[in-house]
């Protein structure tokens, strides 16, 4: 079937659905608003973010009253290596939207010692951990708390059914997927099945996370160890961090609210299991971690079926950073076939916008960067 084209001469606004809100949808819907573009995002959550998140949780304590704790249980920080993103960075650093973190490693504790030194320094949004795709969104059109279930392309474009009896949507020139490749291929396999099929093969790997309001007793300040970062080198945890810590967050004293990511491999044995299974297992991985029995006030766990990008060859970014038909009008972009992490999901999402601009009928781009500074005024 041709690509759907409009009569020449006509003024119509060239239409993008985006499917996905994390950092590679926002960037690429940030870049084609700044080339034109009329958008519409989609996104199964709540709102942006993708695992840029932070879950506000409710809890009453030990007098009766509702408080409110949050968590930033996806990534906790990033790193901005591509130029590109380092002037988004910047902008958003000066505009007071971004902290910079040095996280303060633990000690090494009994024989297994850590796997990791922490990390130099992060990035860490704010208020919260969507907010910078929030800051990249911005007013652009947001179908929040829908799930797309199934693509169709006709002489009219391409139209979007979603789950659950949601509105759907039609007449758009192109479709991006901004989304885990495992979700993507059920999407792909009636238009670009070997896309699905490379789909498929990107190797995502799950974590479970726990998130944890304790005591603070012996922990971090004067009478404890300071350190807001450990990575065992043995056991279900592969990361623990102190979140109350994080600059731009929340703290009480007497009060530690934990984020423990569980390891690749004890979350695929544990994959399908319940919650209700999972959180006593993970609660004592962190109390061992931390050498004593803490008070819990709160605790929950979830779970990330598509987290990582499993290393190795099969998890090398593919050509280009995204996949991008010109002639259906449909792309796919993510952090998976940019390479894994924040700067690849940025960099794969850039990438893609610029290929839809470029391939756009009558598009000036050929040839040359289509897409604008987004270095910060100086």
């Amino acid at each position: 079937m041709e690509s759907p084209r409009r009569p020449p001469g006509t003024d119509a606004p060239w239409r993008v659905a985006i499917v996905g809100a994390g950092v590679a949808g926002a960037a690429c819907a940030r870049a084609l608003a700044q080339a034109g573009a009329e958008l519409q995002v989609f996104d199964k959550s709540r709102g942006p973010g993708g695992r840029l998140a932070t879950r506000r949780a409710e809890w009453v304590d030990d007098d009766g009253q509702p408080r409110v704790v949050s968590f930033d249980h996806g990534a906790p920080g990033f790193v901005s290596r591509d130029p590109a993103l380092s002037d988004a960075v910047a902008a958003a650093w000066c505009d007071g939207a971004l902290w910079r973190w040095s996280p303060r490693p633990a000690p090494a504790r009994g024989r297994s010692g850590e796997a990791a030194a922490a990390p130099a320094a992060l990035w860490v949004p704010g208020p919260d951990m969507p907010a910078l795709c929030r800051r990249w969104i911005g007013a652009l059109p947001l179908q929040a708390g829908t799930a797309v279930a199934g693509l169709q392309r006709g002489p009219g474009g391409w139209t979007l059914a979603c789950a659950g009896g949601a509105p759907g949507a039609a007449g758009f020139d192109a479709v991006v997927l901004a989304i885990p490749p495992a979700q993507a291929a059920a999407l792909l396999a009636p238009h670009r099945p070997d896309w699905a099929e490379r789909a498929r093969a990107r190797p995502m790997l799950p974590t479970w996370t726990l998130m944890a309001l304790t005591d603070a007793a012996g922990d971090v300040g004067p009478d404890g160890d300071d350190w807001d970062w450990a990575a065992p080198s043995a056991g279900p945890l592969a990361r623990v961090v102190r979140n109350d810590l994080k600059p731009g967050r929340a703290r009480r004293p007497g009060e530690a609210a934990w984020v423990a990511h569980a390891t690749p491999d004890w979350s695929r044995d544990w994959l399908e299991a319940t919650p209700q299974e999972v959180l006593p297992r993970m609660q004592h991985a962190l109390a061992e971690r931390l050498g004593r029995a803490p008070a819990w006030r709160h605790a929950v766990v979830h779970r990330w079926r598509y987290a990582t990008l499993a290393p190795g060859p099969d998890g090398a970014p593919v050509d280009g950073d995204c996949l991008h038909d010109a002639a259906l009008g449909l792309g796919v972009c993510g952090d998976a076939w940019g390479g894994g992490g924040v700067d690849a999901a940025w960099r794969s999402g850039r990438a893609l916008a610029a290929a839809l601009i470029e391939a756009r009928p009558g598009s000036q781009a050929r040839g040359r960067d289509p897409l604008p500074s987004l270095a910060p005024p100086r």
